[in-house]
C-alpha cells in the first residue's frame, strides 16, 4: 500500500471537517431542543447489538444493509446499527415499559453496507422521532407535522409531501390470496410501476377479473387529491380495510394542508416503502432536484411484538448530513471574538483567560515559535493587570 492510500476512507464513508462539523453541531442542538419542546425524550442506543435484536421486525432490506461480526465475548452474531428505529422500539417495549403514549427521539451515526444511491453516504447521521402507544391518525399527523417543522427549522425550501398507505396493498394481496413467491414477484413489478409487465403478469393468473383489476389499478393511482376519488371508484368492492385506509389518508391530507397550505401533497397508493414492517400510512418529503426522499416515515404497529409489547407506533427519520448539504450556511454561526494570550502559568493570567472564556470569547494561548492562529485581539500585561488590545 502506498503512502497516500493510508489516508483513504472507504467508499461512502466521510468525515466532517471545520466549519461543517461546527454547523452540524449547532443544528443538532437546535433540533434536539425543538424535539424536547414537543415532548420527545432523547435516547442514545448502542452502536452495536446482538443481530437478532437489531433486525427484529425490520425485514430483509435492513438485514442486507447491516454489517455483521462475531462477538468474541459471547460467540454470538452482532450487527452494527443501520437504522435506529428498531432500537427505539426495543427501548420502548423492553427498557422503559411505560404505559400510555411514549415519545422518543434520537440522533446518531448509522453505518450501512450500501449507499442509498449513486454517490450517497454509507454513514448517515440519522435524526428521528418515534411515538409509541397511540393508534389513531392524530399521532400520524403529529409525526408528519414534526418532520415538516424539522425541515423548516433547518431552512429546507420547496418541500413536497408524498402520502401512501400500505394497508391498501395488504388488503388487496390478502383478497387475492397470493402465494409468497407470487406476491414477491408482483411486489417488485409494482415498485417499478412496470405497467406492461404488471398487466401481463396478472393476465397469466387465475384470479377473478375484479381482483386482477383492483391489483392492476394500484400502479396508476398516483397524483394529486383527485387520486383518492379515483381510488374509491377503481377499488370499489374491495375489502373494507381499503375504504378505511382511503378515509385515513383523506383525513391526514386535509389536516396537513390546513397546517401547511404551501406544501404540495402527492398521493401514491402503490408506493410501499418499508412494506416489510410498515402497517399503515407512509410518507416522505422531497425537494426538487434531489431525486430521492430527504425524510421518510410511517406507521409500524407490530414491530415491538418480539419484545413482548406490540404497541402501536409511528415515526420518521432523516439524514442530517443530507439536509445541511441542501441549505447554504448563511450566518456561519455566532461570531466569537478570538483572543491570543501569551504563554505562561501566572495565576492572574490564568484567571483572566478563564474569565474571558466564560464570557464567550475564544482564547488561545501562544505556544512559542510562531504559528499562532488568526485572532482579533491580544491579551497583554499592563500597569493595572491584564488588558485586551484590539487589532485593526
Amino acid at each position: 500500500m502506498s503512502g497516500t492510500e493510508h489516508w483513504l476512507l472507504p467508499e461512502g464513508i466521510e468525515e466532517l471537517l471545520p466549519p461543517r462539523a461546527a454547523r452540524l453541531e449547532r443544528l443538532r442542538r437546535r433540533l434536539l431542543d425543538m424535539f424536547q419542546g414537543w415532548g420527545y425524550e432523547l435516547v442514545i442506543p448502542p452502536m452495536i447489538e446482538f443481530l437478532d435484536s437489531l433486525l427484529t421486525g425490520s425485514g430483509h432490506d435492513l438485514a442486507l444493509q447491516t454489517f455483521k461480526l462475531i462477538d468474541p465475548a459471547s460467540g454470538r452474531l452482532l450487527g452494527i446499527r443501520a437504522d435506529m428505529t428498531p432500537q427505539a422500539a426495543r427501548i420502548d417495549a423492553h427498557a422503559l415499559q411505560r404505559e400510555g403514549v411514549v415519545r422518543l427521539c434520537y440522533l446518531g451515526t448509522v453505518v450501512r453496507t450500501q449507499a442509498d444511491g449513486l454517490g450517497g453516504t454509507r454513514s448517515p447521521m440519522q435524526l428521528g422521532a418515534e411515538l409509541f402507544g397511540h393508534g389513531g391518525t392524530e399521532s400520524d399527523l403529529e409525526i408528519i407535522d414534526l418532520m415538516l417543522e424539522t425541515l423548516r427549522l433547518i431552512g429546507v425550501e420547496q418541500v413536497h409531501l408524498d402520502l401512501g398507505h400500505v394497508g391498501i396493498y395488504r388488503a388487496l394481496a390478502a383478497e387475492a390470496a397470493l402465494e409468497p413467491v407470487a406476491e414477491t414477484e408482483f411486489f417488485g413489478l409494482l415498485q417499478r410501476k412496470a405497467l406492461p409487465e404488471i398487466r401481463q403478469w396478472l393476465a397469466a393468473t387465475s384470479l377473478p377479473a375484479t381482483v386482477r383489476q383492483r391489483l392492476g389499478a394500484l400502479a396508476e393511482l398516483h397524483g394529486g387529491p383527485e387520486v383518492l376519488e379515483r381510488a374509491r371508484s377503481l377499488l370499489a368492492g374491495a375489502p373494507a380495510a381499503v375504504a378505511e385506509a382511503l378515509d385515513a389518508l383523506a383525513g391526514v391530507a386535509a389536516a396537513v394542508q390546513q397546517c401547511w397550505p404551501d406544501i404540495p401533497i402527492h398521493f401514491d397508493l402503490g408506493e410501499l416503502r418499508g412494506y416489510a414492517y410498515q402497517t399503515g400510512i407512509v410518507f416522505a418529503a422531497f425537494v426538487p432536484g434531489t431525486g430521492r426522499e430527504i425524510a421518510r416515515g410511517g406507521r409500524y404497529d407490530s414491530i415491538g411484538q418480539i419484545f413482548g409489547r406490540a404497541r402501536p407506533a409511528t415515526g420518521f427519520s432523516t439524514d442530517l448530513r443530507t439536509l445541511i448539504a441542501l441549505v447554504p450556511d448563511h450566518d456561519g454561526g455566532e461570531r466569537r471574538r478570538r483572543i491570543l494570550a501569551p504563554a505562561g502559568s501566572d495565576p492572574s493570567l490564568r484567571a483572566r483567560i478563564r474569565a474571558l472564556r466564560e464570557a464567550g470569547h475564544v482564547v488561545v494561548q501562544a505556544l512559542g515559535g510562531g504559528g499562532d492562529p488568526p485572532h482579533d485581539a491580544l491579551l497583554e500585561a499592563g500597569p493595572d493587570g491584564w488588558r485586551l488590545r484590539d487589532l485593526d
